[in-house]
């Protein structure tokens, strides 16, 4: 049996990853693909995700593929967060993962507008609420929540939710109706009302956004090719991992990884891994520096980090419910974090030494990531215990 080491899989992962500044590339959806989607949750992530991958990348290149171009669309996909993906991606992310949310998602809405008596009928209503959506959209292209809304008046509805609870409150219904449209696939989320930094979009048709929409392919063969390009981006991956980027049940990624014909391999320690059919080679290390952002699907890719971060690390570089604030990685391990303070300073912290050599390439990123972001300010949604400190 084909073994790896640590350093070799943080090889592979700087080298797939384009964590080295040899390995950029010079497309939006090259990088995406890469690593078959990029976290969205943040708007923030994707960009400087984005930005650390690529060669001469600018908000405006970055924003010209998303929303002109559109060679990558968002969508709510893997444990019901949301990506961007490449269509090809998107496609399968949304026949083996999304379609299974439809059902639970829209059941539960029919359950909240019965216990809110918004309607006699909430099935029906729900499905002349989807109607009007989709007409407006149609006659007027894009639109935000709240213009819908105003166009569709049932919609500004009041939906109070888990009353006993401390996470209870009051929402309007199309901040449900609007978001199983999106599983549904019948709608995608268009370009913001404000900078890259914002998270508030307009929304679109699918089909007019997206040429072919995303399809109707087969669940269980979607499955199988998406952890088919899991493993080529993120393998060696042992079966938790698998089941952790995915957010299926067990019994479905051991279906996917038997489908897609994952080859068994050993980690350092025998525990067992798994890569890609025919997907065993080794890279070369070489010396790498890379200033990741908060939920940067390198950092969030594995369940099992032991290899990358060290155990006692994990705290710091990782918040309470699993997400990734921002991180320094050298040569494949993460090394420390980072933040931007208010006066837009870019400031770090190291818990592993660092050389000479990574010591330079550390200061030339930093300054590469100024002259990205320029006067912009962000604000970090998930920031880590360390990012928080820093940023303070």
């Amino acid at each position: 049996m084909i073994t790896f080491s640590d350093a070799e899989r943080r090889a592979r992962m700087v080298e797939r990853h384009r964590l080295s500044s040899r390995r950029r590339a010079d497309r939006v959806d090259t990088v995406a693909d890469d690593l078959v989607g990029l976290h969205s949750s943040d708007p923030v992530t994707v960009y400087l995700s984005l930005h650390a991958r690529l060669d001469g990348a600018t908000i405006e290149s970055i924003e010209r593929a998303l929303y002109e171009d559109r060679s990558v669309v968002r969508h709510h996909a893997m444990r019901r967060t949301l990506w961007v993906f490449t269509p090809e991606h998107a496609r399968l992310a949304h026949a083996s993962t999304t379609l299974g949310l439809v059902g639970p998602q829209r059941r539960a809405l029919v359950k909240l507008l019965a216990e809110n008596e918004v309607a006699d009928d909430a099935d029906r209503w729900l499905d002349e609420a989807f109607a009007a959506v989709a007409a407006v959209l149609r006659e007027v292209g894009e639109a935000t929540a709240r213009e819908l809304g105003e166009r569709v008046p049932s919609l500004r509805a009041g939906l109070s939710y888990a009353p006993d609870k401390p996470y209870g409150g009051t929402i309007s219904a199309h901040t449900r109706v609007l978001v199983l449209m999106g599983f549904m696939g019948r709608i995608v989320r268009a370009r913001p009302l404000g900078t890259w930094v914002s998270g508030q979009y307009r929304w679109a048709e699918t089909d007019r956004w997206l040429a072919g929409g995303f399809g109707s392919d087969e669940p269980a063969r979607a499955a199988s090719q998406l952890v088919d390009r899991y493993l080529r981006s993120f393998g060696p991956a042992s079966p938790v991992d698998v089941q952790w980027w995915t957010g299926w049940a067990k019994r479905a990624t051991t279906n996917a990884l038997a489908a897609c014909r994952a080859i068994e391999v050993a980690g350092q320690r025998g525990e067992p891994l798994y890569v890609a059919e025919g997907d065993t080679a080794k890279a070369s290390t070489e010396p790498s520096i890379a200033l990741l952002p908060g939920l940067d699907p390198t950092v969030m890719g594995w369940k099992e980090r032991d290899w990358y971060l060290p155990p006692e690390r994990a705290a710091t570089v990782f918040d309470r419910n699993g997400n990734a604030g921002p991180c320094i990685v050298a040569d494949g391990s993460v090394v420390g974090g980072w933040a931007q303070r208010d006066d837009g300073t870019i400031v770090t912290s190291l818990h592993a030494p660092l050389s000479s050599t990574h010591r330079r390439m550390l200061d030339e990123e930093i300054e590469r990531l100024r002259g990205f972001v320029g006067d912009s300010r962000f604000t970090i949604r998930f920031p880590s215990p360390l990012s928080r400190h820093l940023a303070s």
